[in-house]
């Protein structure tokens, strides 16, 4: 049977919604806008490529700092905070004159970036706690839906001509006061009761030597779920950057029909992060998690034999419903580990799994010197079937 959820809950399922909106709405303003920034302060393609290293350095820091805040301070108020500062960060690339100036703006808003992706995402869980049933995967889909707003937005100020640093500026603004507004009505962290996942009866503390098998078992877990992050985010990674030159090398695809290669995935994405959670629902995570990996392998496996174009986008679009579920369940495992620091467990499975999302594409462009692009991506095939095989590292914790 459903749960009954209370009016409170239901209003911070949307303020949730709203907030993973938001992040991909940032998201996308900064990216529609990296051509007109480079060229106006001067940055090359090389320094560009260093300067995006250092937002993902810098968001990785944000995302180890803020888990232990949240487990302190609760994830609500570190949602208020980290939305603010993402959101007046964005100002500071429109008004960047030099490689330094925009160095700095990005180091801001790449922490910004990371504090808000685990502080929202730890609320999220306490959400799906409060509800009694899976809803991660629509939080990630509306993170989808917040991109494509803010590109389409972007790119409608780029066509009218209006100055970037007042587009940002203003989308800054707005998004300041959209996140003071929905913070009130966000959940307090001692408003969602034990996690969901655990069944534990409260008994005598544990001897010492139990303490440290117990110790050793919750490293291991999220040690376990982190490495499955990796996996997952490496292959959503090279599919990201190396899908449509794939499809345009391996297949002499002109630029418009390669572009449909990282559309097929995209879409399917999304779709499945929408649908992910009833079937998280009826099925269970680890089934989410093994047979979805099982699907992206297979797609993966079309797209490398495939000597057709409509085969290969079928591989692709195979690829991306495959993953669209599976860090959802990831992400919902590791904040529900019985563990009182929740956030902590997060931003380490967050911060190893989003170096997978850098590591991915970096090491598909280093074998390119060595084996065919296609041939490359053996690499992620084989990330997926291993998370295939581990996939039981996201099921519930047990009594």
């Amino acid at each position: 049977m459903t749960p009954t959820v209370d009016c409170p809950t239901r209003v911070a399922r949307a303020a949730v919604f709203t907030v993973f909106g938001l992040n991909g709405f940032l998201l996308a303003m900064w990216v529609v806008h990296i051509p007109e920034i480079t060229d106006r302060t001067g940055v090359a393609k090389s320094t560009l490529g260093m300067l995006l290293l250092l937002m993902a350095g810098a968001g990785v820091a944000g995302m180890r700092i803020t888990g232990p805040l949240a487990d302190r301070f609760g994830s609500r108020n570190l949602v208020a905070a980290a939305a603010t500062l993402m959101s007046l960060a964005l100002i500071g690339p429109g008004l960047a004159t030099g490689p330094i100036t925009l160095a700095l703006a990005l180091a801001c808003f790449g922490f910004g970036n990371g504090a808000l992706d685990v502080s929202m995402n730890t609320q999220a869980v306490h959400v799906e706690r409060a509800y009694g049933r899976p809803i991660m995967g629509a939080f990630h889909a509306l993170f989808s839906g917040g991109g494509l707003l803010g590109s389409l937005l972007g790119a409608a100020t780029l066509r009218a001509e209006w100055d970037t640093r007042m587009t940002l500026t203003l989308a800054a603004l707005a998004c300041v006061a959209l996140t003071f507004a929905l913070v009130p009505r966000l959940l307090r962290d001692t408003e969602h009761g034990a996690p969901a996942d655990s069944a534990a009866v409260h008994h005598d503390p544990p001897a010492s030597a139990h303490q440290h098998r117990d110790s050793a078992e919750h490293r291991r877990k999220v040690f376990a779920l982190a490495a499955i992050a990796f996996a997952v985010l490496l292959a959503e990674g090279v599919a990201g950057d190396w899908s449509t030159l794939q499809m345009r090398e391996h297949l002499d695809a002109d630029e418009a029909t390669a572009a449909l290669a990282f559309g097929a995935f995209s879409v399917t994405m999304t779709a499945g992060r929408l649908a992910a959670d009833r079937v998280s629902g009826a099925f269970g995570r680890v089934a989410v998690v093994r047979y979805g990996t099982l699907l992206c392998a297979i797609g993966l496996t079309v797209i490398i034999l495939s000597p057709w174009i409509p085969l290969t986008l079928i591989g692709w679009a195979m690829a991306g419903l495959g993953l669209s579920g599976t860090i959802p369940q990831i992400f919902t495992a590791a904040g529900n580990l019985g563990s009182a620091k929740a956030a902590t467990d997060m931003s380490r499975v967050f911060s190893i799994g989003y170096l997978g999302l850098l590591a991915g594409p970096a090491t598909i462009g280093w074998l390119t010197a060595l084996i065919p692009l296609t041939t490359a991506l053996i690499v992620p095939l084989i990330a997926v079937l291993i998370c295939c095989r581990y996939a039981a590292a996201v099921a519930p914790a047990r009594a």
